[in-house]
Protein backbone atom coordinates (compact mmCIF):
# COMPACT_ATOMS: atom_id res chain seq x y z
CA UNK A 1 0.00 0.00 0.00
CA UNK A 2 1.55 3.82 -1.00
CA UNK A 3 1.28 5.94 2.01
CA UNK A 4 1.74 9.60 1.96
CA UNK A 5 0.70 13.00 3.33
CA UNK A 6 -0.38 15.65 0.94
CA UNK A 7 -2.65 18.84 1.34
CA UNK A 8 -6.00 18.57 1.44
CA UNK A 9 -8.51 18.52 -1.75
CA UNK A 10 -12.30 19.57 -1.02
CA UNK A 11 -13.12 16.41 -3.40
CA UNK A 12 -11.52 14.43 0.25
CA UNK A 13 -14.61 15.70 1.76
CA UNK A 14 -16.55 12.71 1.39
CA UNK A 15 -13.90 9.92 2.96
CA UNK A 16 -13.05 12.27 5.33
CA UNK A 17 -16.46 12.18 7.02
CA UNK A 18 -16.95 8.58 6.28
CA UNK A 19 -13.29 8.36 8.72
CA UNK A 20 -14.98 10.64 11.87
CA UNK A 21 -18.62 9.06 11.73
CA UNK A 22 -16.88 6.24 13.79
CA UNK A 23 -16.78 6.56 17.95
CA UNK A 24 -13.39 4.54 18.40
CA UNK A 25 -11.37 7.37 16.69
CA UNK A 26 -13.43 10.12 18.24
CA UNK A 27 -12.63 8.73 21.96
CA UNK A 28 -8.69 9.39 21.14
CA UNK A 29 -9.67 13.01 19.81
CA UNK A 30 -10.08 16.17 21.48
CA UNK A 31 -13.51 17.23 21.84
CA UNK A 32 -14.94 19.21 19.39
CA UNK A 33 -15.92 17.33 16.55
CA UNK A 34 -19.69 16.90 15.85
CA UNK A 35 -20.93 13.68 16.15
CA UNK A 36 -22.81 12.78 13.20
CA UNK A 37 -19.34 14.09 10.93
CA UNK A 38 -20.91 15.34 7.63
CA UNK A 39 -19.66 15.90 4.51
CA UNK A 40 -20.36 19.46 5.16
CA UNK A 41 -18.35 19.48 8.16
CA UNK A 42 -15.53 17.45 6.28
CA UNK A 43 -15.84 20.35 3.59
CA UNK A 44 -15.67 23.17 6.34
CA UNK A 45 -12.14 21.59 7.91
CA UNK A 46 -10.80 21.51 4.91
CA UNK A 47 -11.22 24.56 3.83
CA UNK A 48 -10.58 26.17 7.25
CA UNK A 49 -7.14 24.31 6.42
CA UNK A 50 -6.45 25.46 2.89
CA UNK A 51 -6.66 28.85 4.09
CA UNK A 52 -4.93 28.96 7.52
CA UNK A 53 -1.78 30.68 8.19
CA UNK A 54 1.17 28.66 6.24
CA UNK A 55 3.82 29.55 8.44
CA UNK A 56 1.75 27.94 11.72
CA UNK A 57 -0.26 25.10 10.42
CA UNK A 58 0.66 22.58 8.52
CA UNK A 59 -2.33 19.79 7.75
CA UNK A 60 -2.21 16.97 5.72
CA UNK A 61 -4.41 14.26 4.41
CA UNK A 62 -2.93 10.98 5.28
CA UNK A 63 -3.67 8.50 1.98
CA UNK A 64 -3.13 5.27 1.31
CA UNK A 65 -3.03 5.01 -2.84
CA UNK A 66 -4.22 8.64 -2.89
CA UNK A 67 -7.31 7.62 -0.71
CA UNK A 68 -7.54 9.31 2.69
CA UNK A 69 -7.35 7.51 5.20
CA UNK A 70 -6.45 10.03 8.20
CA UNK A 71 -5.51 13.47 9.19
CA UNK A 72 -2.30 14.78 10.68
CA UNK A 73 -1.37 18.14 11.75
CA UNK A 74 1.60 20.11 13.06
CA UNK A 75 0.71 23.83 14.81
CA UNK A 76 3.19 26.22 15.72
CA UNK A 77 2.96 27.13 18.71
CA UNK A 78 3.54 30.92 20.03
CA UNK A 79 5.10 33.38 22.56
CA UNK A 80 8.39 31.94 24.19
CA UNK A 81 7.85 28.49 22.33
CA UNK A 82 7.48 29.87 18.88
CA UNK A 83 10.07 27.30 17.36
CA UNK A 84 7.68 24.72 18.89
CA UNK A 85 4.87 22.86 17.68
CA UNK A 86 2.25 20.30 18.37
CA UNK A 87 1.54 17.17 16.61
CA UNK A 88 -1.72 15.59 16.28
CA UNK A 89 -2.91 12.88 14.18
CA UNK A 90 -5.37 9.52 13.42
CA UNK A 91 -5.91 7.06 11.38
CA UNK A 92 -9.17 5.47 10.24
CA UNK A 93 -9.83 2.34 12.08
CA UNK A 94 -10.20 -0.37 8.93
CA UNK A 95 -6.33 1.01 8.11
CA UNK A 96 -5.13 0.54 12.14
CA UNK A 97 -1.66 -1.95 12.36
CA UNK A 98 -0.28 -1.58 9.07
CA UNK A 99 2.16 1.49 9.90
CA UNK A 100 0.39 4.12 8.00
CA UNK A 101 0.06 6.69 11.27
CA UNK A 102 4.05 5.49 11.66
CA UNK A 103 4.99 6.70 7.92
CA UNK A 104 2.83 9.87 8.59
CA UNK A 105 4.11 11.08 11.25
CA UNK A 106 7.73 10.70 10.00
CA UNK A 107 6.59 12.67 6.86
CA UNK A 108 4.98 15.57 8.85
CA UNK A 109 8.37 15.53 10.94
CA UNK A 110 10.27 15.68 7.96
CA UNK A 111 8.42 18.26 6.03
CA UNK A 112 8.43 20.77 8.91
CA UNK A 113 11.74 20.20 10.16
CA UNK A 114 13.13 20.55 6.59
CA UNK A 115 10.75 23.62 5.48
CA UNK A 116 10.69 25.71 8.77
CA UNK A 117 12.38 27.06 11.73
CA UNK A 118 11.02 24.94 14.26
CA UNK A 119 12.99 22.53 16.37
CA UNK A 120 10.87 20.56 18.90
CA UNK A 121 7.21 18.67 17.66
CA UNK A 122 5.63 17.04 21.04
CA UNK A 123 2.59 14.98 20.78
CA UNK A 124 0.31 14.23 24.18
CA UNK A 125 -1.79 11.20 23.68
CA UNK A 126 -4.33 9.94 25.88
CA UNK A 127 -2.49 7.67 28.11
CA UNK A 128 -4.69 4.87 27.46
CA UNK A 129 -4.08 5.06 23.77
CA UNK A 130 -0.63 2.42 23.63
CA UNK A 131 -1.30 2.22 19.67
CA UNK A 132 -1.05 6.17 19.58
CA UNK A 133 2.06 5.69 21.96
CA UNK A 134 3.37 3.34 19.83
CA UNK A 135 3.15 4.88 16.61
CA UNK A 136 5.59 8.56 18.19
CA UNK A 137 8.25 5.70 19.33
CA UNK A 138 8.39 3.73 16.17
CA UNK A 139 8.42 7.43 14.41
CA UNK A 140 11.28 8.29 16.84
CA UNK A 141 9.66 10.71 19.68
CA UNK A 142 11.02 10.20 23.18
CA UNK A 143 8.83 9.90 25.84
CA UNK A 144 9.05 12.47 28.37
CA UNK A 145 6.38 11.99 30.93
CA UNK A 146 3.24 11.33 32.42
CA UNK A 147 0.92 14.06 32.49
CA UNK A 148 -1.47 13.13 35.64
CA UNK A 149 -4.98 14.39 35.79
CA UNK A 150 -4.70 16.25 32.31
CA UNK A 151 -7.64 15.94 30.80
CA UNK A 152 -11.50 15.28 31.39
CA UNK A 153 -12.75 13.38 27.85
CA UNK A 154 -15.89 11.32 28.11
CA UNK A 155 -16.75 12.32 31.83
CA UNK A 156 -13.46 10.82 32.92
CA UNK A 157 -10.12 12.48 34.50
CA UNK A 158 -7.55 11.03 32.53
CA UNK A 159 -3.54 10.78 32.01
CA UNK A 160 -1.93 12.22 28.71
CA UNK A 161 1.68 11.45 27.87
CA UNK A 162 4.31 14.23 26.71
CA UNK A 163 6.14 12.67 23.38
CA UNK A 164 9.04 14.50 21.36
CA UNK A 165 10.89 14.87 18.75
CA UNK A 166 13.88 16.99 17.87
CA UNK A 167 15.47 18.39 14.83
CA UNK A 168 18.37 16.62 13.96
CA UNK A 169 21.60 19.25 14.17
CA UNK A 170 20.35 20.87 16.93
Amino acid sequence: MDTAIRKWRIEDAANLAELLNNKNILSNLRDGLPYPYTVKDAEEYINAMLSADSETTFAFAITANDKVVGSIGVFRCDNIHFRTAEMGYYVGEPYWGKGIGTNAVKQACNYVFSSTDIIRIFAEPFAYNSASCRVLEKAGFQYEGLLRKNAVKNGEIIDMKMYSIIKPQI
